[in-house]
């Protein structure tokens, strides 16, 4: 990907802040990252359990959703508050709301694409995105066959115009799925534009300044940890 021209380069005065405050972000430090993702399933039992009408559920049938002990859906809980009424367990709807605004997916969550390939345009269509709050806003690739056309609602804009699109349209989160040799020129540009989480399927790590959190999916690490399990 060719670096942009000298009229889109970012302002200095552009460059964002953290999505979190600094001393926010020294606390959430402090919980494990497990913790973080069992919110998730958390959220996703919770979001069923509504679907079904059932108003209250203890620790224990949480626990059992996945796989887990209800001393250990107690203990993720509680580094966040007390949700709980003790002898009825929690109340499912408020228990979910208090997760999805812990995890700030309570608001759209504004994403990103670099790189319209086969596996960025299947990101693009997964109807899961959209039912927990996330929207993919715009999408960048190199190819001029996809530069100006939509996929799944998306408009595709040529990489050069980085700048110039996300100034108006603006982002929380990145997700990259480009060729490796590319990638760390456009993180920098990312992060000068404010962008503050990045979602990597790229095979390299990433340098980035602090106050950026990078989430790193490798498909062939997760399928080869697998393989060890089998005969």
């Amino acid at each position: 990907m060719t670096q942009p021209n000298d009229d889109h380069r970012p302002e200095p005065d552009r460059i964002r802040e953290p999505l979190r405050a600094p001393e926010i972000q020294e606390r959430i430090a402090r919980i494990p990252k497990a913790v973080i993702k069992r919110l998730s399933l958390y959220t996703r039992v919770l979001q069923n359990l509504e679907w079904s009408n059932v108003e209250k559920v203890s620790s224990q049938e949480l626990a059992e959703h996945l796989g887990l002990n209800s001393a250990q859906v107690r203990k993720d809980l509680a580094y966040f508050g007390q949700f709980g009424v003790p002898g009825l367990g929690y109340y499912v709807s408020d228990l979910r709301a208090n997760l999805k605004r812990i995890l700030r997916t309570d608001r759209p969550v504004r994403v990103i694409l670099m790189g319209v390939g086969n596996l960025g345009s299947a990101l693009m269509t997964y109807a899961g995105f959209i039912r927990q709050g996330v929207k993919f806003v715009m999408a960048f690739d190199v190819d001029q066959a996809k530069v100006g056309t939509t996929w799944n609602g998306v408009a595709i804009h040529h990489v050069d115009d980085l700048e110039k699109h996300l100034k108006v349209g603006g982002a929380d989160i990145a997700v990259l799925t480009i060729p490796a040799e590319t990638v760390q020129p456009l993180v920098d540009r990312l992060v000068k534009l404010g962008i503050a989480g990045i979602l990597n399927f790229v095979p390299k790590r990433l340098i980035v300044p602090a106050g950026v959190k990078v989430h790193y999916v490798d498909l062939a690490i997760e399928i080869e940890s697998l393989s060890y399990y089998l005969k």
